[in-house]
């Protein structure tokens, strides 16, 4: 109905390059924090890329889907998965920055900052979500779990909103950029509804959960 998409061998090396831009670009830039060209704070230039980087990623993974069906253009939906995974990385490259260079691998100190920071707690739940999210997207994983996988994957759509919760709780009092990021989201939410109705009681259930626990 939507046209045919492109065949996975012919994709294969389109989908690469998407690899393997956001990987060198990851990269080049932890090796300009190493090397200190990132100005007078690389570790804070560190961790607001990944973290941008993340959302970013995140965001463009979901919005892939409903432009490839308003447009007809099924040949971005193979870019989903590749640009899913990257949108993890670079949460655990962000998650790193943090307690490497901030926390210095405390253990007890790291364990405090996600119990008792709420904006932290909300950012090491998206963590884990799309941790979760990025294991469980092998084929092989996918045809074991059957239906379960597509409301297991249906996460995604909470895992977006709390990484804008994140984003808008830390910045603070520049608020305007994550707004920003959190009204676009919103549009998301509403163009796939539909999908998102279709799971909302495990959905909700999550959000209650994670709301319940940030905010005890």
């Amino acid at each position: 109905m939507y046209g045919k998409t492109l065949p996975r061998q012919n994709g294969a090396p389109v989908r690469l390059l998407a690899h393997v831009v956001i990987l060198v670009w990851l990269g080049i830039v932890f090796d300009q924090g190493f090397s200190d060209q990132l100005g007078g704070d690389p570790v804070q230039a560190l961790r607001d890329f990944t973290g941008i980087g993340a959302l970013n990623l995140l965001v463009i993974s979901l919005i892939i889907r409903p432009l490839a069906m308003f447009f007809k253009f099924t040949q971005l939906l193979p870019f989903r998965r590749p640009i899913g995974l990257h949108s993890a990385l670079y949460c655990l490259s962000h998650f790193y920055v943090f307690i490497a260079f901030e926390l210095h691998f405390e253990i007890q100190l790291i364990i405090s900052e996600i119990i008792k920071r709420p904006y932290i707690t909300v950012g090491f739940v998206t963590l884990v979500t799309l941790i979760v999210l990025a294991v469980t997207s092998v084929n092989r994983i996918k045809q074991s779990m059957g239906s379960k996988w597509f409301i297991l994957h249906s996460l995604a759509y909470v895992a977006v909103v709390l990484d804008c919760l994140h984003y808008l709780w830390l910045v603070k009092s520049a608020w305007y950029e994550p707004a920003t990021y959190l009204a676009f989201t919103a549009c998301l939410l509403f163009l796939r509804r539909a999908r998102i109705k279709k799971y909302s009681n495990s959905t909700c259930m999550f959000i209650y959960t994670v709301l319940l626990y940030v905010y005890t």
